[in-house]
């Protein structure tokens, strides 16, 4: 499998299996590249829609060029338990970030996510993101700030009375019913605009229909996320014994 950045060749064959419909994971066997390698270059450059392998060749040579500029350090190295590969989790955490970017959380919020989901204990104090991330408190600061309003992460006092950051079990639950209450609000207003235009226009019953709509979609986000909350919660089964020793 080779390595490095992709080249133009390459891209265009991104471009042309998302042409086709095709899945990452075959694009990525087509150029015999990891999926992950697949993933993060589609999202980073516009997503499956607005891939172009020009304009993508042309963002990470300008990428390149400035990186080359400013040389900025990197996240620090951490020490990898389980026997993971360090250079794999890297490549993974990168990809998860830019998922998460493309999803809409801003590049730091998203940073401090993916440190937090991919640590095993699920929480880190300032301290420990400001080494891991190679910034400054008041950015963490800022992202946890950002990540609480949306109910992704939460503060506790461990017993040395230090803040630390957390990530919980039922995030997904809770941030789930959150965007829930979000889609309320409109349905809420659309109806007050059906009796501001007029009820039976045109514009009031295309207000109507989409509060209609939405109304369906909620109910159904509500009574999957408290169906599915159980799995959240399913503990890990234990890591297999790599000693060798029966």
């Amino acid at each position: 499998m080779p390595g490095g950045r992709l080249t133009q060749q390459e891209r265009q064959q991104i471009a042309l299996g998302l042409a086709d419909g095709l899945a990452y994971a075959e694009i990525a066997r087509r150029v015999d590249r990891p999926t992950s390698t697949i993933t993060r270059e589609v999202m980073r450059n516009g997503g499956p829609t607005a891939y172009r392998a020009d304009l993508a060749h042309r963002a990470t040579e300008r990428r390149t060029h400035r990186s080359r500029q400013a040389a900025p350090k990197g996240r620090e190295e951490v020490p990898q338990a389980h026997g993971r590969d360090a250079a794999a989790v890297a490549e993974f955490e990168e990809t998860l970030i830019t998922v998460f970017m493309a999803s809409g959380l801003p590049k730091m919020m998203a940073r401090v996510m993916v440190c937090l989901y991919t640590t095993d204990s699920g929480s880190l104090t300032s301290a420990e993101l400001v080494k891991r991330l190679q910034v400054s408190p008041a950015s963490i600061s800022k992202a946890i700030t950002f990540l609480e309003g949306q109910g992704l992460a939460r503060r506790e006092r461990d017993e040395r009375r230090r803040e630390r950051y957390v990530i919980d079990e039922d995030v997904w639950y809770q941030a789930t019913v959150a965007s829930s209450r979000s889609l309320a609000q409109v349905v809420e207003t659309s109806r007050q605009g059906v009796g501001v235009l007029g009820p039976g226009t045109p514009a009031a019953t295309r207000l109507e229909n989409i509060a209609r709509f939405l109304d369906f979609v909620i109910e159904s986000i509500n009574r999957s996320a408290e169906q599915a909350r159980s799995v959240l919660h399913v503990k890990a089964e234990p890591a297999p014994d790599k000693t060798g020793e029966p």
